[in-house]
């Protein structure tokens, strides 16, 4: 091209410059004038292939999209883009001049005969930014003018540096001086015209922006300057701050909208895609791109390091000093540049990851809130002959909490840190293939033989990266498993102290951890196997080429050998980084792949969520008189199954029963229980089930335990898998009714789901909160004397799952929940069963019979018979079937209501009193334990201040082992050694063939393209070595070495023997830190599970689940992943950081002043970023907690959530939370990015520096140069990764320190004390015998509050049977827990068979007592587990207190009731339904349900139980904790009475059986109802902490204005009260007084 334009045919003409120059500019304008108007020159399918082609390059999402979408209105936003008319007006004046100088340039070049085509293409280049402004003004940065200009700066720059270079290089003469001045000017008004653009900002705030707040509590990033930008320096003030102060949540800015959870979500679910992966490449295809393009450009950029460095040293050997400043301000602007692009692609790829984390976390809440509930699921267990090993490969369907929670915090996390790390992928075959060519032309076909090395060594590679694949995935697999353990023993922590089994749990929870190990262990060797593979390989290159070189008759020069080295050393990165990599991408993609297979679990119906049904809104074309309808229709359900590979397809295919579309894939047949393909164990199902409740009428729903009451609630909220039959019910808030009421549900639970929040915000539930409506909820429900306890009233906090209320008053707050929403329809799970009778009779008279349910449709669940008259229809469940149903009067007419009434009355016996303790059990521990500081019931996480503390360092470094680090650091100190040893050699190899004329050289990169970033590496531990200045200085060596030119196999003996070493000594190094980190790894977790679970009950009870989970999930994976190598890698940098000073101070020692005043600046920058990265990775880590504490609360409580249509509030809830935690995670990126940009920036110019000193310098040989500068690149590179790798330490330490915190826990007393253990037979249970006494007992929860029990002292015989009464806060509860020490004395103590119970051990004490507590807690496993988890006992045993507990017989009551159901009213005389459904069809399906009952429900010591024993109905739990207590046989029971979900029948048997089985125990029951205990020997009636009446029932019954009496009085059935009092007291003179 110049040849024919210009006279000359090198860089030397100034016009070949400039034609080059010219022609780049214009061809970039040429196509910026083609995209403004493309129509108007290109062909139409061209137009529509580049509109395809565009579509990657897209901006994801737009700020203004962004706001719009973050508003729920997504409203237009509108932006002022008022465009300063001075601006304009620079561009267009200065394009014009400049168009004015190159046209009369041109013309006067014409006029000469001069070539004239570049002046004429420079105006045509400057015509578009006169056009560009005017036509299209901006206000915002215009990056086309950007690039014209930049470019323009480039050109000016490179004519009149090459003018200079010319004239002083090879004695050129200037150009005329109208050249020179032309091309000044110019230069001079492209700076000022960059400046201009420089200024501009990236974006205008829109109405919706306060602009006060930016740089305050808005992020300044979207709306910051370009100049700022690529300085980074709108970052500055967070680190300014946090370095002198410690941030707080208020000072980190928040997130710019286009990082956003909601929009970003909202515009990922407008994704149409097949799969995950394409899914997140279109959410982020224009920053892979650009990260693509700018990490390429500097590997490129990177490589122009050592060409520089070869130039600068050469023009100084062959004294060409002008060349070499001219390289060395190239080399300087060489390296800005390549930090520019790795501060950029570095951005892109930060923002693509922080955008993956956040739609991933939303993605898998969301998919929460519609996936089918599985809570009550048993999952396969596989035994170790399982050989089916293919279902291995697969993902289980079903995920429990664990694992959710580990899809949440592990798996979403790698998917988002391989985003960073992606560029690796197509830049380390570029950094091979560049290296590889320079060492081609620096040893010929010798550098291609090494390359055999590397291809030998890919089968072994391909192995262990498969080998890889398998070990993540099992790891994935017990670790989610360990998980779920650790989830149900914090959960049921309180049950496993009353039962004495903490150390069976910790053992469980030790075994799963311990296959964690072996898989973590099996990791660990993989890994050694990699490192082996990748220390070999470089040095085996290396060996192998400069063998070959020397054999092929070459002269291996220290120029040559030196400067291949460097090679090596460039090319060694990218080939560890690779096989790395491709493992980094496989554990990644069953990271993918897990997150896939939860998101593409089952949903319920858009019937059922509120989430779904806005996106169908087709539900609403039904006939409007359906819609009105409320129940069920024919149909048929089952509980909700796991599906399990394999059988799915195969079940879809069989099953031929579902009748609609959005249960047409009914998956397996395992229902909430372990089931064989054989056997039936356990299932259930509602068969054939009709029932349409009255509009605005109150239906009664009862039957005996297990029939499926609480089903059939379930069933209509959609909850359970319709078999066939439809769901009668349409949710829809939007429709009012005439009285206010939306068309939607208000459900509370049989088992109340609270929210860690007031009072006050479980009832409201997010609804707008109304004064009048919300009193008359808080009286009606009989809130109002609870309230009035609290010192704070409805705003107390209570725990996550309402720990701190009692069972009663979690019962009524679900209740006030339900009755506050203005929903039509109102589904109550037994409410009644858990208060007093008074309390009952309240609730039914002020409640179900007051102003806030009328014109409701309420359906209530019960027992109690005074309801029946304020019911307008009844429903009786039995077996799954509806035995009876019509409306109350007609059922009353027929006869039939007289025979459900007696079930019913005596039933209510059971449910009455429930809550009497719970309210006065735990409410007295509220009142009087927070009597202080109620509203803060939990305290905000800790978070640690400043530096972490020594003591975090020793807890690490001892419990890894001090000799591991010792061993660690001798490996590395001896690695650095043989590095320098390895470069020494290769001088004296160089030197020995007595060419001393080529000066050594070692080339290293400022900084490799492929450093790992991203912070990732095939087991989470950082492998950098960090590089190494050469040790080169004239020695004479001491021995007498052999001829090189003889015996060269001896130098390159002697060169491979150090190179293995080497790899040798960094394997051991490896293999020693990763035995550190297992040993810490297991005692960590160990100390930390034993200590959590050892805490106090209180610890427990104010602190939320998901903030110990976060300990045991994300703080473990730390320390047991990246921990041990950034401790390494610290070691590894600072020895290379002396090893570098060291040969600065002993080759050129006036560099220390230079370095002196870099190393000032470097230490301020330091301490601003490790502050402030410290201060943000805490309030990351906190800032998690909340996320999983709600995850998991969601979990339990998703059939809640959904039946009141709640989810989208609970999904806006999450995107909040995420959003927190991002601002902390995506503010401490950016601080690293400023800090990368800085430290590359005075590293070039440590560089510029001292090359311009050594090029000044006469006396500096090429050699002395050499030194100086490869020695700045180490020291800079040294001081750079010291200060990344212990910024990373103290992130990773910030796990331990969090654990460390966990270790200092308030602990229970000892377990056991050696020195003082009771007897075997200790409590012995001799008649008349006193066997507990009580002296001068006083209870505090806190020194500073007052006593909840005062002064109290009684004694109990052996055998008796006593109750424990009292009003709420009367301290009874308190009381019966201090027998068991979970709460121990202020004062006075209590002696149990002579044995002060505070001299020995808790284990000796619970494991000799047996607590019944009101709520039943199951485990995972079979029921024999649950019975008896330390084996102590037979099967025969078990089963018979299984049998005793009427639970593996068929339920007597069933028979009976059906029996008399039959008799009493013939089929003929039933009244048909309301749904028309003849009592034909009622009877036969009774009759047919006895049948079924023959092989249903059948239950067995191996009868599986899932988590919590969801798949077991409330009354069947309590029965199974009755059985343990009949099992273990104790001489002290303390029974808190927990028959309420227990049919009368049953719970007849079960008092029987306790009367018969616990003969010669003392029985202690905390009343909650009188019936029950009035025939004991002896009631204590507490009030206000004291003892106020301790007597037999007849007398206590019979003292005038005596408080028993009253509590008889008001229960409305005295008569009855009195009589079996006098019965029992007639008894205790009969001749068998110990018969009780």
């Amino acid at each position: 091209m110049h040849s024919k334009l210009c006279p000359g045919s090198d860089f030397s003409d100034i016009c070949v410059r400039e034609t080059w120059s010219t022609f780049i500019l214009f061809a970039i304008v040429f196509v910026l004038y083609l995209r403004a108007a493309p129509h108007l020159i290109l062909p139409h399918w061209l137009l529509r292939g580049l509109v395809l082609a565009k579509k990657p390059f897209r901006s994801y999402i737009t700020l203004n999209e962004a706001e719009a979408l973050d508003g729920n209105d997504q409203a237009e936003v509108h932006v002022e883009g008022h465009v300063p008319l001075w601006r304009a007006l620079v561009f267009a004046g200065i394009g014009t001049v400049e168009m004015i100088l190159w046209l009369a340039n041109g013309a006067y070049n014409t006029v000469l005969s001069l070539p004239a085509l570049n002046p004429f293409l420079n105006v045509f280049v400057w015509s578009y930014t006169v056009a560009r402004p005017i036509a299209y003004p901006s206000a915002t940065v215009p990056f086309d003018l950007f690039s014209i200009y930049t470019l323009q700066l480039a050109s000016e720059a490179f004519q009149l540096g090459g003018m200079l270079f010319v004239r002083d290089a090879f004695g050129i003469p200037l150009p005329p001086a109208g050249i020179v001045a032309l091309h000044s000017v110019n230069l001079v008004l492209v700076v000022i015209l960059l400046a201009t653009v420089i200024c501009m900002p990236f974006a205008i705030p829109s109405q919706k922006v306060n602009r006060k707040e930016i740089g305050k509590t808005i992020s300044p990033e979207d709306y910051t300057s370009l100049g700022s930008w690529l300085s980074f320096t709108w970052i500055y003030p967070l680190v300014r701050k946090g370095k002198h102060t410690t941030l707080n949540e208020s000072d980190v800015w928040n997130i710019s909208p286009t990082m956003q959870s909601r929009p970003i979500f909202v515009k990922f679910l407008s994704i149409q895609t097949t799969t995950l992966l394409r899914k997140l490449f279109w959410a982020n295809s224009l920053d892979l791109i650009v990260d693509l393009f700018l990490s390429n450009l500097s590997v490129f950029l990177s490589f122009l390091n050592p060409f520089f460095l070869n130039h600068i040293l050469s023009s100084i050997e062959l004294e060409e000093r002008p060349q070499a400043y001219v390289y060395a301000v190239l080399m300087f602007f060489a390296s800005v540049l390549k930090s520019q692009c790795d501060l950029q692609h570095l951005w892109f790829s930060r923002r693509a990851a922080t955008r993956t984390r956040s739609e991933l976390m939303a993605a898998i809440y969301n998919k929460a809130l519609k996936r089918k509930d599985l809570s009550g699921v048993v999952r396969e267990i596989k035994t170790e002959n399982d050989k089916s090993k293919k279902s291995d490969d697969k993902e289980q369907v079903g995920a429990d909490i664990g694992k959710i929670v580990n899809l949440m915090a592990v798996d979403a996390n790698r998917v988002s840190m391989m985003i960073t790390a992606v560029y690796m992928l197509y830049n380390a075959p570029v950094e091979i293939i560049l290296g590889l060519v320079y060492l081609y032309r620096l040893l010929g076909p010798s550098a291609l033989v090494g390359l055999v090395v590397v291809l030998a060594g890919w089968p072994l590679n391909t192995y262990l990266t498969k080998r890889s694949m398998e070990i993540y995935r099992g790891t994935a697999k017990v670790r989610d498993k360990r998980m779920g353990v650790v989830s149900e023993v914090i959960g049921a922590v309180k049950f496993i102290k009353f039962f004495a089994w903490e150390h069976k749990w910790i053992d469980r929870v030790m075994i799963e951890r311990d296959k964690e190990m072996a898989w973590m262990l099996k990791g660990r060797i993989n890994s050694i196997m990699f490192y082996i593979l990748w220390q070999s390989t470089p040095i085996l290159v290396s060996i192998i080429s400069f063998m070959t070189y020397v054999l092929l008759g070459n002269e291996l020069s220290i120029s040559v050998a030196f400067t291949a080295i460097a090679l090596f050393g460039m090319i060694r990165t990218p080939l560890n980084v690779l096989p790395n990599f491709i493992v980094q991408v496989a554990t990644t993609k069953v990271a993918l792949d897990r997150i896939a297979g939860f998101l593409d679990e089952e949903e319920v119906t858009g019937q059922v969520s509120s989430l779904k049904k806005d996106m169908t809104t087709l539900q609403r074309a039904r006939d409007y008189s359906d819609q009105k309808l409320f129940g069920l229709e024919n149909a048929t359900l089952k509980w909700n199954a796991v599906e399990t590979v394999g059988k799915a397809e195969e079940g879809n295919k069989n099953d031929g029963v579902a009748h609609t579309s959005d249960t047409a894939e009914v998956e397996s047949v395992t229902v909430r229980s372990e089931t064989s393909e054989n056997d039936t164990d356990h299932q259930f199902k509602l068969e054939q089930v009709s029932v349409v409740f009255p509009e605005g009428k109150m239906t009664v729903v009862t039957g005996p335990t297990a029939s499926g009451k609480s089903a059939l609630l379930l069933a209509i909220l959609g909850e359970m898998t319709l078999l066939s039959g439809r769901i009668l019910m349409n949710k829809d808030t939007s429709n009012i009714d005439e009285n206010g009421y939306m068309m939607a549900i208000s459900y509370a639970a049989q088992s109340p789901w609270l929210r860690h929040q007031s009072i006050r915000d479980n009832i409201l539930f997010g609804y707008p909160y109304d004064e009048k409506r919300y009193q008359d909820v808080i009286e009606a429900c009989a809130l109002k004397p609870d309230l009035d306890i609290f010192e704070d009233g409805d705003k107390t906090e209570i725990g996550a799952r309402g720990v701190s209320l009692s069972g009663g008053q979690k019962a009524r707050v679900a209740l006030a929940r339900a009755v506050y929403a203005r929903t039509k329809y109102v589904l109550l799970d037994d409410p009644l069963s858990a208060v007093d009778s008074h309390t009952s009779r309240f609730l039914y008279e002020n409640l179900l019979q007051g102003p806030l349910l009328a014109s409701r449709t309420v359906v209530l669940v019960t027992h109690h018979e005074f309801v029946l008259p304020g019911a307008h229809y009844l429903v009786r469940m039995l077996d799954g079937r509806i035995d009876t149903q019509g409306t109350v009067a007609d059922l009353r007419a027929l006869g039939i209501l007289q025979e459900l009434t007696r079930e019913a009355e005596a039933e209510a016996h059971k449910e009455k009193k429930v809550a009497e303790t719970a309210t006065e059990a735990e409410g007295e521990d509220v009142a009087k334990d927070d009597t202080k500081k109620p509203r803060k019931l939990v305290e905000d996480e800790k978070r640690e201040q400043g530096g972490v503390k020594w003591k975090i360092y020793q807890k690490y470094l001892q419990a890894s082992s001090y000799w591991v680090w010792i061993l660690l650091v001798f490996f590395i100190v001896l690695n650095q050694f043989l590095g320098v040893g390895e470069k020494y050699w290769i001088m004296v190899w160089g030197r020995a063939y007595n060419e001393s004329s080529t000066t050594p050289m070692n080339f290293v990169p400022l900084r490799m393209s492929a450093i790992p970033e991203h912070g990732l590496s095939l087991d989470g531990f950082g492998h950098h070595t960090a590089p190494l200045s050469p040790s080169i200085f004239s020695v004479q060596s001491i021995f007498d070495l052999p001829n090189v030119f003889e015996h060269p196999m001896f130098y390159v003996g002697v060169y491979a023997g150090i190179g293995v070493i080497n790899a040798l000594v960094s394997v051991l190094a490896a293999a020693v830190q990763y035995t550190g980190a297992l040993r810490a790894s297991r005692i960590l977790f160990k100390q930390l599970l034993v200590t959590v679970v050892r805490a106090t009950f209180r610890f427990h009870d104010t602190t939320p689940q998901g903030r110990m989970l976060n300990r045991f999930g994300k703080d473990i994976e730390t320390i047991d992943s990246s921990l041990a190598g950034s401790l390494q890698t610290v070691n590894s940098s600072l020895a290379s950081f002396f090893a570098s000073i060291f040969t600065i101070a002993f080759v050129f020692p006036l560099f220390l002043i230079p370095a002196s005043v870099l190393g000032f600046i470097y230490r301020e920058l330091s301490i601003g970023y490790l502050n402030t990265g410290r201060d943000l990775r805490r309030m990351e880590s906190n800032s998690r907690s909340p996320i999983f504490s709600d995850f998991s609360e969601l979990l339990e409580g998703i059939v809640t959530v959904r039946a009141f249509s709640a989810e989208k509030r609970f999904l806006d809830n999450i995107h909040t939370k995420i959003d927190f935690t991002t601002r902390m995670w995506y503010g401490f990126w950016m601080t690293n990015r400023w800090l990368l940009l800085s430290f590359d920036v005075l590293g070039s110019l440590a560089v510029l520096i001292t090359s311009l000193f050594s090029i000044s310098r006469p006396e500096a040989n090429a050699g002395l140069a050499g030194i100086c500068i490869t020695s700045a690149l180490s020291f800079t590179m040294s001081v750079y990764w010291a200060c990344r790798s212990w910024t990373t330490l103290e992130l990773d330490l910030n796990s331990v320190e969090r654990i460390v915190e966990y270790l200092d826990l308030p602990q229970e007393p000892p377990t056991i004390i050696e020195a003082n253990r009771p007897p075997a037979y200790w409590p012995s249970s001799a008649q008349n015998q006193t066997l507990v006494s009580v002296e001068n007992l006083s209870i505090k929860y806190a020194e500073d509050l007052p006593s909840v029990i005062q002064n109290v002292s009684f004694s109990l015989n052996a055998g008796e049977r006593i109750g424990l009464l009292g009003r709420t806060g009367s301290g009874k509860s308190t009381l019966a827990m201090s027998i068991l020490r979970f709460v121990d004395p202020s004062s006075g103590k209590i002696i149990i068979d002579g044995v002060d119970i505070s001299t020995i051990g808790i284990h000796d004490l619970r494991s000799r007592l047996t607590f019944i507590p009101q709520d039943a807690a199951l485990f995972s496993g079979n029921l024999r587990d649950n019975l008896d988890p330390f084996g102590e006992h037979t099967d025969a045993e078990c089963l018979d207190v299984l049998q005793r507990v009427q639970m593996t017989t068929q339920n007597p009551s069933h028979r009976t009731s059906r029996v008399s159901s039959t008799a009493a009213t013939p089929t003929s005389s039933r009244p048909p339904s309301i749904v028309g459904v003849e009592r034909e069809d009622t009877a036969s399906s009774i009759g047919s349900t006895v049948t079924n009952m023959e092989g249903k429900t059948t239950v067995s010591l191996d009868t599986q139980v899932s988590a919590g024993g969801t798949n077991f109905s409330q009354g069947q739990r309590q029965l199974i904790s009755m059985a343990r207590a009949l099992l273990r046989r104790s001489s002290i029971i303390v029974l808190d009475e927990a028959t309420s979900s227990i049919d009368f029948a049953t719970d007849a048997k079960i008092q029987a059986t306790i009367r018969e089985e616990f003969t010669g125990s003392l029985l202690l029951t905390v009343a909650h109802r009188i019936r029950t205990i009035i025939d004991y020997d002896r009631l204590l009636v507490l009030d206000k902490g004291k003892i106020v009446e301790f007597d037999t029932p007849l007398r206590l019954i019979q003292k005038e204005n005596g408080i028993f009496r009253n509590m008889c009085l008001k229960s409305g059935t005295f008569a009855e009260l009195e009589a079996s009092a006098k019965a029992k007291s007639e008894q205790a003179f009969s001749p068998s007084p110990g018969a009780i």
